[in-house]
């Protein structure tokens, strides 16, 4: 009986040996960590880029925004002459508490608030009805937009320095032109409600142009079949105003309420330009337009108490936040509810 016996092997080949080659065992084991080096570096990549990219502005913000705020903080806590500032008292949330107690800072913050809704108010409500002129088809449209432009470039130096001479009480144009009429001049500096108004009248000349732009790129985003489909209901232009364009830019109206509060409660050329001299910095004789703005100068560069003058930077600053988060709750109050 033949047994089997096992095919020779062909020339020239061997059998491979059960543990593979010295090469491939090489290759297997240095592959391995040198696969992973590469998905680490991969993820790294997806991942880290994007913050590597953002990176610089938050080292800009770092370094001119929030260090800025901390220190000015810390400066709130201690006493400090302009003179010597590297000698400081520690005087704790002292400064707070005679802030709060000072009737000065009172008059300020209500000085602020009204002359912020007395230039505020029209304001918008103005840019918004120039918006909406300019959103028809007018012939030279580009032109008058960028005459509404125009009052934002001028630097409020050369605003103020206009306005006042305009409101001034001998030879100002506005007390002329109410003399025809028979009527007395004003006294538009020394007295509280002419002062005020006639500083908010520089604010609303230099603003209404800019927030009507705004409101005018927001109205050109409304798809025009909202109108037409106004129209076809038989809404009238001011119907279709109220119903489709006011709904329409509901954000961007939010936006310039929120920017132009920022902008009331920082308030400073204005009254300090109005005042011609020394009575710019305290806000008049009796500080009937003193605003925070005015206030803190006077404290820090007048009065030389730069840490009264952080405190009162301070204050603005959680006071533009207080008005933020009051905002943000309002907006969630009136906002309707998705169902």
């Amino acid at each position: 009986m033949a047994t089997p016996t096992s095919a020779p092997h062909a020339e020239g080949a061997r059998p491979a040996p059960a543990g593979g080659t010295k090469k491939d065992k090489a290759s297997g084991e240095g592959g391995r960590p040198r696969q992973g080096r590469r998905n680490l570096l991969h993820r790294l990549d997806l991942k880290g880029a994007p913050y590597s990219f953002v990176a610089p502005f938050f080292l800009v913000f770092a370094a001119f925004s929030l260090y800025p705020l901390l220190y000015t903080f810390w400066i709130s806590l201690h006493k400090v002459e302009l003179a010597t500032l590297d000698v400081m008292e520690w005087k704790g949330f002292g400064n707070y508490t005679e802030l709060v107690q000072d009737d000065q800072f009172w008059n300020s913050l209500a000085n602020t608030f009204t002359i912020g809704v007395i230039s505020t108010v029209p304001q918008l409500m103005m840019a918004l009805g120039l918006a909406h002129l300019l959103n028809y088809k007018l012939r030279g449209s580009t032109f008058f937009r960028v005459a509404a432009l125009a009052p934002y470039a001028t630097s409020v130096g050369a605003a103020a320095l206009v306005f006042t001479m305009l409101f001034e009480r001998d030879f100002g144009m506005i007390n002329w032109f109410l003399g025809v009429f028979g009527a007395d001049g004003i006294d538009w500096e020394d007295s509280k409600w002419p002062a005020q108004f006639a500083i908010s009248t520089i604010v609303i000349w230099r603003w209404t142009g800019y927030n009507a732009l705004l409101y005018l790129a927001a109205m050109q985003a409304i798809p025009r079949d909202r109108y037409e489909a106004a129209a076809i209901d038989g809404a009238s232009r001011w119907q279709q105003f109220r119903q489709v364009t006011v709904p329409g830019i509901r954000s961007t109206i939010v936006f310039t309420i929120v920017l132009s509060t920022i902008g009331a409660t920082q308030i400073f050329g204005e009254p300090l330009i109005f005042g011609q001299g020394p009575n710019g910095i305290s806000g008049g004789t009796d500080n009937q337009y003193q605003t925070l703005g005015l206030l803190l100068y006077e404290a820090g560069w007048k009065n030389y108490q730069m840490g009264r003058a952080a405190t009162v930077a301070w204050a603005m600053f959680l006071i533009v936040i207080l008005i933020f988060l009051l905002q943000r709750l309002l907006q969630r109050l009136t906002s309707p509810r998705s169902s």
